[in-house]
């Protein structure tokens, strides 16, 4: 019986085909960081084709948070030393946020003199997204929240988004009503036509029609030509109508007969134009006591009321402060070409004793600011708004802060029990600690639990 022939590879054919099977990016860079090799996961990581990736400097492929000065290859090269499992992250083609680990190593030839250095990355997209989910992060485009109240709204938000049906966001100012606008729009069959938004408390009524609807030559000084208006140029999309309890009893009587008829007619013109525009109406105000007081059409309102959706004010989830500040400092961090690292601990004390009366739009800015003060590591008091950095927290405020962070992290726990039967061991892991430290903080915070665990359904 004859022996099965055994196929023979050269080492150096070996080697690149293990290179080009395993799942983990593998490159190598010269003593002046230019790529010298770059494997296929390595391509489909970054989304950056091999031919464009050789030859240029590393830090130009991958734009890391560790480019600047934390970088785990300068250090493998510079001390003769390998790195492993070091978290960071790139940014892909797409400009993407692709969490990763890397593990570094010297490239030596075999008389051991050092030619350059080797970085392995693997992408860790699927267990960021798994943490996110354990730690009750719920996120719809920009909107981020692991509050309940947030939960519900946004968990109906797809279904909203679907029916093409009117909708009424109603929150105050600064609380992202134009956010989920957009998140509505971009969920639902329009997606894929314009989205335009409106103040219209900024413009009067002349002007607020005439930008709505358009007008023809000579209907006004000045009007030469003809100019269509968003519901024209907007055709197949979605109009975001903000502030709309700021428009007068007038402009009102107009909007009314546009949607009920599905048609407008331009400043100037006589015949109707037919209109296939969904509306979102937003406003800072409640409609329903507009209506109460004579300030705003009933017949409007039930006209737009079809779908309401409140949006809480910041200080009614102050357990999405931390939440919203990592979200904003990931954020500019990509924009900015930074690495800052998150908050201190008395940065962040200050930040969750704020009210916020400007709500999210509030902490955005604050962040803001803080980035042009800050050039690394974490934010720290300093770094804030003179207004919020002065701030001395009194032993009422720390007695306040801290009855905050235990209500945050009760409601927190009770929520995540309710939704689990009362599962202790499903609640821990939803919410991403060992049994033993939801034992504990339960006792800690004096969470009255049923007797029975709800291990066992009936």
């Amino acid at each position: 019986m004859k022996k099965p022939k055994t196929l023979t590879l050269i080492p150096n054919n070996v080697t690149e085909i293990i290179l080009e099977s395993i799942s983990d990016g593998v490159f190598t860079v010269d003593h002046e960081w230019r790529i010298m090799s770059f494997n296929r996961a390595a391509e489909q990581i970054t989304g950056i084709p091999r031919a464009e990736a050789i030859g240029r400097h590393c830090w130009e492929v991958f734009r890391s948070n560790m480019c600047e000065d934390a970088c785990a290859l300068k250090r493998t090269m510079k001390e003769g030393t390998s790195l492993t499992n070091t978290s960071t992250y790139i940014v892909n083609s797409d400009k993407k946020r692709i969490p990763i680990t890397v593990s570094t190593a010297p490239l030596k030839s075999k008389n051991g003199e050092v030619l350059g250095g080797v970085e392995t990355f693997r992408d860790h997209s699927l267990v960021e997204a798994l943490r996110k989910r354990l730690d009750g992060r719920f996120q719809i485009g920009d909107i981020v929240s692991r509050s309940d109240t947030m939960h519900e709204m946004l968990a109906i938000l797809p279904m909203v988004a679907e029916s093409g049906s009117t909708v009424l966001l109603e929150g105050e100012t600064g609380t992202g009503k134009e956010l989920v606008a957009r998140a509505i729009h971009d969920a639902s069959p329009r997606k894929n036509k314009p989205f335009v938004a409106i103040n219209c408390s900024a413009l009067p009524d002349t002007l607020l029609e005439s930008e709505l609807f358009g007008y023809k030559s000579g209907a006004f000084t000045n009007a030469v030509k003809d100019k269509p208006g968003y519901f024209a140029v907007t055709k197949g999309g979605t109009i975001l109508l903000d502030e709309i309890g700021d428009t007068s009893a007038a402009f009102q009587v107009k909007l009314l007969r546009v949607l009920e008829e599905q048609a407008f007619v331009p400043l100037g013109a006589v015949e109707k134009v037919k209109s296939d525009v969904r509306v979102i109406a937003a406003t800072n105000k409640i409609l329903s006591d507009l209506v109460a007081n004579g300030k705003f059409r009933q017949d409007l309102f039930y006209r737009i009321n079809v779908v309401r959706m409140p949006l809480p004010a910041l200080r009614e989830r102050k357990e999405d402060i931390p939440l919203l500040i990592d979200h904003f400092i990931e954020k500019m961090n990509m924009m900015r070409g930074k690495a800052i690292s998150g908050v201190d601990t008395e940065a962040l004390q200050i930040l969750m004793c704020h009210d916020y009366p400007g709500n999210i739009r509030e902490l955005e800015n604050i962040i803001e600011h803080a980035f042009v003060l800050c050039n690394s590591g974490p934010i720290q008091a300093r770094h804030l708004p003179s207004g919020y950095a002065t701030q001395v927290l009194r032993a009422n405020q720390q007695d306040t802060l801290t009855h905050t962070l235990n209500s945050t992290e009760s409601i927190a726990i009770m929520n995540a029990l309710k939704r689990n039967g009362f599962n202790r061991l499903a609640a821990a892991r939803e919410l991403g600690m060992h049994k033993s430290t939801l034992f504990r903080k339960i006792k800690r915070l004096g969470i009255m639990l049923p007797e029975t665990d709800g291990r066992s359904k009936p």
